[in-house]
């Protein structure tokens, strides 16, 4: 926000594009303009628009519709996605074999990313860090974080896994032994 002290509108702009399936919505939306473009090629050319032209331009205007409320509106990314594709799709038969394939693919690329999008998913660490965080445990002599294994102790999974059992044992016979 421009009002805030501190707070530059980079850092704005990440933070509303980290909240929603940006790529896919741009690429479905860029693959859609495309396609539009394309339409608008020398009759040499074009080589099939297909129903009078309608269509030609319908299917790549609702993928640029459908990009932009993946970006405005996230919350209905499944089912904008589903159509998108379809749409991307029908694009084939419709409009210059899909904007000569290239828009048929950001069309599809962008739709698969908008649907494989999760938002509430942890930031991923890299290997370098998990593998930074191991070696400074080893060397204060903690064990691990649970769930995480080091190299240098290929048991240590093996172990965590009959420990899960034997305290599974015990919640059962504390239930089954009234106290």
């Amino acid at each position: 926000m421009p009002g805030r002290p501190g707070q530059d509108p980079r850092s704005g702009f990440q933070r509303w594009r980290a909240a929603r399936p940006f790529w896919g919505g741009l690429l479905l939306a860029l693959g859609g303009a495309e396609i539009l473009l394309t339409e608008k090629a020398s009759i040499k050319v074009v080589m099939h628009i297909g129903m009078q032209g309608l269509a030609g331009y319908l299917l790549p205007g609702l993928m640029v519709l459908l990009g932009l409320l993946i970006l405005f509106n996230p919350a209905q990314r499944l089912f904008y996605s589903i159509t998108g594709v379809l749409l991307s799709l029908g694009t084939w038969v419709t409009s210059n074999l899909g904007g000569f394939f290239i828009g048929l693919l950001l069309g599809t690329v962008g739709s698969c990313l908008a649907f494989g999008w999760l938002p509430d998913q942890e930031p991923r660490v890299s290997r370098r860090q998990r593998r930074k965080k191991a070696r400074e445990a080893k060397q204060l002599g903690h064990e691990p974080l649970r769930g995480e294994t080091s190299r240098a102790d290929p048991q240590a999974g093996q172990r965590q896994a009959q420990d899960g059992q034997r305290q599974g044992q015990d919640g059962q016979r504390q239930a089954v032994e009234p106290a």
